[in-house]
């Protein structure tokens, strides 16, 4: 019997690898010879680092770096096992919970210690960069996170830009001859799970600056900045991000890593899935076990489960799908072509208890699978 588990984390209890230790050590109770693949997963958010180190047996890499306010903070990145496949989290040096909430405020918040940690990812011999844009503070079109790399953002004046969303408006020319010379044999790959253009009343700024501290005159502020930015981007640089479904992402990260590094924007859960070659591991497995903390309807829509499914549907090998709670009816989720859809919580139980507990339910939950399978198998010969 070979089984690939291949899990997202159970937000707030358990990690995509604890997952994955704890679905493997049930099966090995009835299994003990089965060959299992633990493919720990993530939808390219939080976790995806971790995830993806897990998977391909890499290493995580802790690097001071500049913060959404200007300040100093710890930050990280993964390298994979491959030695040149670097993991970001933009969140780890810009994100939203690095911001005190009075402090909040996407006008003057830079993505610069993401380029920070790119520069060190480059620094480590990586020569792909796999970067998750979830979870920002900020609303800079990516302009900090290219200065930090080497490029230049300048006002008519000739003054290099302040850091933040706002300074965009003062934007009048893009100098990238500056910028890290190999950035130019970098690969980038984003997790993208959003589809907002630039600007606009989907943009990033109508969309999602009020949550990051913008009151509705700074989002009309931050709005005909970007507006501006991506005028002079496509004039000095020829390329056209305004409107482009997920420029908006992470204030306008996605705009940037497309116009300054040639970026490939993606669905987080395929990015992850092609980072840990899943259709290679996948292939040839009798079984499939994949989960979240809460499957519902909205799994189907780039979840990990269902990024698992249609990959392991291709190979002809059947999936089942555990999860902490079903918040659907089971022949809505198992008619999206799951073989079994299992909740793994035995009874009802206060979700304090159900977190605590829930490495010894998924364990038990697995056991019962591979029991139930291995039933149906002597009577199917």
């Amino acid at each position: 019997m070979r089984v690939v588990v291949a899990p997202d984390s159970f937000k707030g209890s358990l990690t995509a690898p604890q997952v994955a230790a704890a679905i493997s050590e049930g099966l090995r109770r009835v299994w003990p010879d089965a060959e299992i693949d633990e493919v720990p997963l993530a939808d390219g958010g939080e976790g995806t680092t971790e995830a993806l180190v897990a998977a391909t047996a890499g290493r995580i890499e802790r690097v001071r770096v500049t913060g959404p306010l200007d300040e100093r903070v710890e930050a990280f990145f993964g390298v994979l096992g491959d030695g040149v496949t670097a993991v970001i989290e933009m969140a780890a040096a810009s994100g939203l919970p690095l911001v005190p909430q009075e402090l909040r405020n996407p006008l003057i918040t830079t993505t610069y210690g993401t380029g920070e940690l790119v520069r060190a990812a480059l620094d480590a011999g990586c020569s792909r960069v796999v970067l998750g844009i979830g979870g920002s503070a900020t609303n800079d079109g990516g302009v900090g996170m290219a200065q930090a790399l080497g490029a230049s953002f300048r006002d008519l004046e000739g003054n290099e830009l302040a850091r933040g969303g706002a300074s965009l408006a003062s934007l009048a020319s893009i100098e990238l001859s500056g910028l890290d010379r190999r950035l130019e044999r970098t690969e980038f790959v984003v997790a993208c799970d959003v589809q907002n253009p630039l600007i606009g009343p989907q943009g990033a700024s109508r969309v999602y600056a009020p949550q990051k501290g913008a009151g509705p005159s700074e989002v009309e502020q931050l709005e005909a900045a970007l507006r501006h930015y991506s005028k002079v981007v496509k004039a000095r640089i020829g390329r056209d991000v305004a409107l482009l479904p997920g420029a908006g992402a992470a204030g306008g990260l996605g705009a940037g890593l497309v116009a300054f590094f040639n970026a490939r924007l993606m669905p987080g859960i395929e990015l992850v899935l092609e980072a840990v070659r899943f259709d290679e591991r996948v292939r040839g497995a009798d079984l499939v076990i994949t989960g979240e903390g809460m499957i519902d309807e909205q799994t189907a829509f780039g979840k990990a489960p269902s990024g698992v499914l249609r990959a392991a549907a291709q190979m002809g090998v059947p999936v089942v799908a555990v999860g902490g709670g079903i918040g659907a009816e089971l022949n809505l989720l198992e008619s999206n072509g799951f073989a079994a859809v299992v909740d793994c919580t035995p009874r009802p139980m206060p979700l304090a208890e159900a977190l605590a507990h829930t490495h010894t339910h998924l364990m038990h939950t697995a056991q019962t699978i591979a029991r139930l399978i291995s039933l149906g198998s002597r009577h199917n010969p």
